[in-house]
Order: C-alpha cells, then sequence, then structure tokens
C-alpha cells in the first residue's frame, strides 16, 4: 500500500503547488493554459485508446455504461456532492467538479495504474507506482494551476480506488489479466477524450454519466474474452 500513499502524497503536493502558481496567472495566460490543458488530455486520451482491441466490447461498455449512468443521473449527484463540498470548505472555485473528475480520470485510468497495483498487491515491488508518482505530481501541478483546488480533493477518490485494486489484486491478481487492463485503458482513453473535448468548450459532453463503461468493460471481457 506504500506506493499507493506515496501517489495520494504526490496528488496533494502537486496540487498545493499549482494552486499558488494560480492565484498568480493572469485571466489572459489562464485561457490559453486552459486550451493547453484540453488538448494535453485529448493527446493522452488518444494515446490510450490507439491501441484499442476487442472494439465491439469497448462499444458495447460505453453503451450501456452511458445508459446506466444517465439512468442513476451520476453527473447532477457529482454536481451536488461538488456543491456540498464547497459549501462546507467553503471553496469559490467555479471549476471544482471539473477539476475533480479530470484529476481522477488522468491519474487512475491508466495502464499504469491496474499494473501497479497488481504489481504492489501481489507483493511485488511497488516501483511502477513511484514512477506513476513522480509523473502524476508534475501533472498536479498543471492541473491545480488551471482547475484550481478541486485537483486537490482527486486525491481521496484516487487513494480509494488504488487502495482497493492493491487489496483486490492480492485476492485475485490473476484477473487482472492483459485483456481487461487493455480494454480499461482503451475506454478510459476514449473518456479522456470527452474530457479534452469539455475542457476545449467545443461541445459539453456528460463525462461523469460514461463512468460505469468501466466497470462494464471488466465484465463484459470477462464474462466473453
Amino acid at each position: 500500500m506504500i506506493g499507493t500513499l506515496v501517489n495520494t502524497a504526490a496528488v496533494l503536493g502537486g496540487g498545493v503547488i499549482g494552486l499558488l502558481l494560480k492565484k498568480r496567472m493572469p485571466e489572459r495566460i489562464s485561457s490559453i493554459y486552459f486550451q493547453a490543458i484540453g488538448l494535453f488530455t485529448l493527446a493522452i486520451g488518444a494515446s490510450m485508446a490507439v491501441e484499442m482491441k476487442k472494439i465491439l466490447i469497448v462499444v458495447s461498455s460505453l453503451a450501456i455504461g452511458s445508459l446506466l449512468g444517465e439512468w442513476w443521473n451520476l453527473e447532477k449527484g457529482a454536481a451536488q456532492l461538488s456543491d456540498s463540498l464547497k459549501h462546507r470548505f467553503r471553496i469559490g472555485s467555479e471549476k471544482f467538479s471539473e477539476g475533480l473528475i479530470t484529476a481522477f480520470l488522468l491519474f487512475c485510468v491508466g495502464s499504469m495504474t491496474i499494473l501497479g497495483t497488481i504489481q504492489e498487491g501481489t507483493g511485488g515491488s511497488p516501483d511502477l507506482l513511484y514512477t506513476k508518482s513522480l509523473m502524476d505530481f508534475f501533472s498536479a501541478i498543471l492541473l491545480a494551476s488551471a482547475f484550481g483546488v478541486g485537483v486537490i480533493f482527486s486525491a481521496l477518490p484516487l487513494f480509494i480506488f488504488q487502495a482497493s485494486l492493491t487489496l483486490l489484486a492480492g485476492y485475485a491478481g490473476s484477473f487482472f489479466n492483459n485483456e481487461i487492463i487493455l480494454g480499461l485503458t482503451s475506454v478510459g482513453g476514449i473518456l479522456l477524450i470527452g474530457l479534452g473535448i469539455n475542457i476545449l468548450e467545443i461541445k459539453k459532453l456528460r463525462i461523469m454519466n460514461m463512468l460505469p463503461s468501466l466497470v462494464i468493460v471488466v465484465l463484459l471481457i470477462w464474462i466473453f474474452g
């Protein structure tokens, strides 16, 4: 679990530094910075989705997961939770939810997350998570300077997600085979592309309602292989 703890601390540290930088950023610079972050998110998503296999399963996962998310109205629930947190902690950031979701997806849906937690959970070295922590530290600086304090709050779901995977890997490490890891990476990459579109304000996509796709793709690959 030490790798996940280090990763969480790296996101918190990077987020705090980014938040300090944000306060000194003029509006003109902030605008072009958001555009750069949007393009960066698109590039990360595309790099994850480019090696996609089992296209029918990926498409089915996105369709079923999105319908479930829309039915449960996760977007509305996230907005209400965000408003509650903002009110409780007196946060004035307009992009709190967007920052939290963007950071969580960037930090948690890549293959390095899955492989690193499996490696540590099965008794291996946490070196892969240490490497990821360094990358996430610098990413958190960039994201927090653009989105604000929501990036810092993303450390909590990151810890819960990675700790859960680490514990699960300790009991069923063989379950996460290469096909499941690739499926998660492919769906996660597509969701990041959607986030990039949102950040660039090309079109507003309800990415939060699509998150169940990450669970559905694991189930479909496990059932149909």
